[in-house]
């Protein structure tokens, strides 16, 4: 039933944004989760690389067929991500080498996005 004018209310002035016939937003709840997600965003993106790391070690121990469109795809990718990590031991034994450096360089990537994340947390004022 619609309100009549004898039985209608308007809405008392201390309620903002309900006059207008609007919701308000609470801006500080989305710029949490606008943060929280950037935050988890920077920590996937350094597991993701982690885990190509991983994959090229896997690939190299096990002595992976190198022509295979994954195999490939995986080195190739690691020689960016692995950045100065993969000369940067040098033992006689290859497979070693490319544990220690790249296992290094997955490390790294996974320190880093957990630093950068926590950063942006407590610069966004979630942490």
């Amino acid at each position: 039933m619609p309100p009549t004018p004898a039985t209608y209310q308007p809405p008392a002035a201390d309620e903002p944004g309900k006059a207008e016939g609007r919701s308000k937003t609470d801006w500080r709840a989305v710029a949490d989760r606008v943060v929280a997600t950037l935050a988890g965003i920077v920590r996937w993106v350094g597991l993701a690389f982690a885990v190509v790391l991983v994959l090229h070690v896997v690939f190299v121990i096990g002595e992976a067929n190198q022509a295979n469109s994954i195999v490939s795809f995986v080195a190739d990718a690691t020689d960016t991500l692995a950045m100065g990590f993969r000369d940067l031991f040098t033992p006689e034994d290859p497979k070693l080498a490319v544990l220690v450096n790249y296992g290094i360089a997955a490390l790294f990537w996974l320190v880093v996005t957990a630093i950068v994340a926590r950063i942006i947390r407590r610069v966004g004022g979630t942490d």
